[in-house]
Order: structure tokens, then sequence, then C-alpha cells
């Protein structure tokens, strides 16, 4: 009689356990982790457009450092396979860099800037959802934030300054995997892609008075994160 009710308890126990994994309808899901923007800048040339040398073509390119900071995303699950999901971060900042432009001065360290990159996303999970190991894909909106550009010490010393970047908006998509250590406990990893495009400018009146020059940036990063959830 014992060992029936033991057999019994276990049986169970083994149907119920996959399923503390699920995730079901109505769910938080909260993730935080290490989150670096690998920028795949390609540019047009610089131009001067504002002043008595506009229209004139400089060449080169721009260019923008990678950086790494805290990463969270928040989800909510619609049912056991959909989601909505927000990505948020602490701010990043990136170095801009000219390269090969017919102006010498201005090849090298322009400057720096910070940017926010908050995304809403879809999130879908096709495996069972019982499953411990879930991977899922996600497409969305972005909206990244530019802000605090700052011309470097260099740069300022050959006479750029006024350094502003666009606000951008763009598509996002992602892929991504949540493990189950406990019944809320997880490891995920995630890489995404986000269009982001944006127009620089930067004025130099060392150069002539009024002298304004811009370049288009297809910023276009890829973003890798992993870390730790939490399911509530």
């Amino acid at each position: 009689m014992h060992k029936s009710l033991l057999s019994a308890s276990l049986f169970a126990l083994a149907l119920a356990a996959p399923l503390a994994h699920a995730h079901d309808a109505g769910d938080i899901i909260v993730r935080a982790g290490a989150i670096t923007v690998n920028p795949d800048a390609d540019s047009s040339s610089v131009k001067v457009d504002q002043g008595p040398l506009a229209g004139a073509d400089l060449g080169g390119k721009a260019t923008m450092s990678s950086d790494t900071q805290l990463g969270l995303n928040f989800a909510y699950m619609l049912d056991s396979h959909w989601g909505i999901e927000l990505l948020a971060a602490s701010p990043f900042e990136h170095d801009v860099k000219l390269k090969g432009t017919a102006l010498g001065a201005a090849n090298g360290k322009l400057g720096s800037l910070k940017h926010l990159p908050p995304t809403l996303s879809v999130v879908y999970y096709p495996l069972d959802p019982k499953s411990a190991f879930q991977p899922y894909v996600g497409a969305g909106i972005n909206y990244t934030w530019i802000y605090d550009e700052h011309v470097g010490s260099e740069a300022s010393a050959n006479g750029f300054s006024n350094f502003k970047a666009e606000n951008s908006w763009g598509m996002a998509f992602q892929v991504g995997a949540d493990y189950m250590l406990t019944d809320s406990v997880m490891i995920n990893a995630q890489v995404r892609y986000i269009d982001i495009d944006t127009t620089a400018t930067v004025e130099n009146n060392a150069v002539a008075p009024g002298t304004r020059a811009k370049v288009d940036v297809d910023v276009d990063p890829f973003i890798y994160m992993v870390g730790l959830g939490y399911k509530f």
C-alpha cells in the first residue's frame, strides 16, 4: 500500500514538474544582464551643407565604438506562446570618429554621444510551454534617443563645435532563449539587430565662418545580452 502511494506520488510530481516551467498567460518576466551594442556603421561621405563652402564633398567615413551597459527586459505573456517585451538599458556612450576626409584636421576622434534604445517587440515561443528550454523570436519598433553629444578636446582645439545627432525610429529583430533553472529563475541569452539611422552635424568656424558639415550614418548595430531572469 505504501509503495503504491509512493509510486503514485512520484508519478504525480513527474507530471507536475514540467508544468511548473511553463510561460503562461499573465506571467511577467524581468531579465537583467550585460548588454553590448556593437555598431555596424556605414556612412555617407562628409559634406559641407552650410557656409561659404556649402556643397563641398570632403569624402571619408564616420565610425562608432561599441559599449557595454546594464540591460533590462520586461515581458508580459499574452498566452503560453506569445508575449510583449520592452528592452531598456542604462545609457550607452560611443566615440564617433572620422577617417579619410579631405580636411585632415577632421580625421580622428570627433567626439562622443550617449543614447537610450527603448524597443517594444512582440515575441513568439514556438516550443511546448512545459519545456525548461524556451527559445523565442521577436520583432518590433525601436526609438533611439541620442543626447549629450560633445566634441572631443583635440577636435575642439581644431575649431570644431556644436556636434549634434538626430534621434531615430527603426525596426528591431531578435532571437533569444530562456532556460529555466527553477520554477521562476532562468538564464537568458539574446541577439538583436536594430535599424538605427542618424544624421550628424558639426560646425567649424576656423575653416570659414558659418561652416557646418554633415554625415548620414547607418548605425545598424547588433546587440548581445546575457543575464538572469525572474518570472512572476
